[in-house]
């Protein structure tokens, strides 16, 4: 059984800017009311899911679990709304501004050639 090397090919310049087109929707996505986010998670999805290189499947999986945390954290402080604007408030911005510091980081050592970790 001969193994097909055209599905191993070298990732192009199409492939980069895909991935650097998510990170971009992900980190700009709370001042979208997480539209773009969805819309990233979903692509990231569909990307992962025919993912050979393992360094971008790593960067899709940690798009991908940036994106559940946060919205995890945006349900639990949810609550806070209803106490008073304040806590929710700040709540809100310390984990928009944590999931902007995740998509940036992870942005960057993607453009190094590293794992997001």
């Amino acid at each position: 059984m001969e193994t097909d090397y055209t599905e191993f090919e070298s990732k192009g310049p199409g492939d980069r800017g895909m991935m650097n087109l998510l990170y971009g929707m992900h980190a700009v996505a709370p001042f979208t009311f997480w539209s773009l986010g969805v819309v990233a998670l979903i692509l990231n999805y569909i990307r992962r899911s025919s993912e050979h290189d393992a360094l971008y499947a790593t960067h899709h999986n940690y798009m991908i679990s940036t994106f559940w945390w946060t919205a995890m954290w945006l349900v639990i402080t949810g609550p806070l709304w209803l106490v008073f604007i304040i806590p929710g408030w700040i709540a809100y911005s310390i984990i928009g501004i944590w999931y902007i510091y995740r998509c940036i980081r992870g942005w960057l050592r993607f453009n190094d050639g590293r794992a997001p970790t």
